[in-house]
């Protein structure tokens, strides 16, 4: 089987690709390879998949409407689609709004685009996101949900995508699955997340903020739990007509300040704490409802913080390592 697979330098495309590398497919990514964090981390990951049999690597960018299209053609024995390009992070979309619409509404109608015209094509995954709940208070969140609130633009172009692709369900039978992914964190995460920016400062000696004081939860979910479900639902596709929409987290509900403790606990140093209040953009808590995603492809979150952080700390501490 052949996956094209974007936004194959990131964190969770690189773990994705892993996972059907190890079991023979074939895949061929794509990635802009944008500024948006360290260019370094995103080339690191890369060297990992092309030193494995299978892999090749495209430089493209998924709004780029001719590139992508022309792949309809040059890659026509893609039989799959594992959509993850986006552009991340809940509070850079207050300093630079456009780059959200260009990657993730009109970077996802050109994969639509794209994929409507490959003619062997049996399913598309794609990436949401759990921000499309917004300021939802009933938990667990679940696919029924109303999210037509969302607290954030990130949080929105995200809802985009969910919309944009039902149509395109209807117009043209794309067999789609979106995957709201829940707060991932893991080995090769990104210098924008939480685990990321707590381990430096702690580290170095540098206060880490709390909002709320810690309180907020998250539905913490380790990256390679993710990718296992990814492939998962990937084997499955949906009915033509109805695509699916399906929760992907650890169905566990952690405060931060908890996360923080077995952070510290993993790198043998205390955190400086500052207390903070909550800002605009963060809501309160975030819990996965997973019945409908274990329902289609039996999912199972397996990691829970305490095995999970000190598998990133370890990776972590190797990465500042080699500078």
């Amino acid at each position: 089987m052949t996956v094209l697979l974007t936004g194959a330098a990131g964190f969770i495309g690189m773990h994705v690709a892993e996972a059907l590398l190890a079991r023979g497919d074939r895949v061929i990514g794509i990635d802009n390879l944008n500024p948006y964090y360290d260019v370094g981390l995103k080339r690191a990951r890369l060297a990992r998949l092309e030193a494995q049999p299978g892999f090749r690597f495209l430089a493209i960018d998924v709004a780029d409407r001719e590139a992508m299209l022309d792949l309809a053609e040059s890659q026509a024995e893609v039989t799959r689609i594992v959509h993850l390009a986006a552009q991340p992070g809940v509070r850079h979309s207050l300093v630079d709004p456009y780059a959200y619409v260009q990657a993730n509404v009109m970077g996802h109608l050109v994969v639509l685009e794209l994929a409507r015209r490959l003619k062997r094509l049996e399913h598309l995954v794609y990436a949401s996101s759990s921000s499309v709940y917004g300021g939802n208070h009933d938990l667990p969140f679940t696919e029924t949900d109303r999210v037509d609130h969302p607290v954030s633009l990130y949080a929105a172009t995200k809802r985009s995508g969910e919309l944009i692709s039902e149509s395109y369900a209807h117009l043209f039978g794309l067999p789609q699955t979106g995957l709201r992914f829940f707060t991932v964190y893991g080995p090769w995460g990104r210098p924008d997340m939480a685990p990321w920016m707590f381990s430096e400062a702690i580290l170095e000696g540098r206060p880490i903020t709390l909002y709320d004081a810690g309180r907020l939860k998250r539905d913490f979910t380790f990256v390679e739990d993710i990718a296992a479900g990814v492939v998962g639902c990937l084997d499955r596709p949906a009915p033509t007509a109805h695509p699916r929409l399906l929760n992907i987290g650890n169905h566990r509900s952690v405060e931060v300040r908890r996360f923080v403790a077995v952070l510290e606990e993993a790198l043998g140093q205390r955190a400086v704490v500052v207390d903070t209040p909550r800002p605009a953009t963060d809501v309160p808590e975030t819990f996965a409802d997973i019945e409908a995603i274990r329902a289609v492809c039996g999912y199972e979150p397996r990691t829970p913080i305490e095995a999970g952080i000190p598998r990133f700390a370890e990776w972590f501490l190797s990465w500042r390592k080699r500078g």
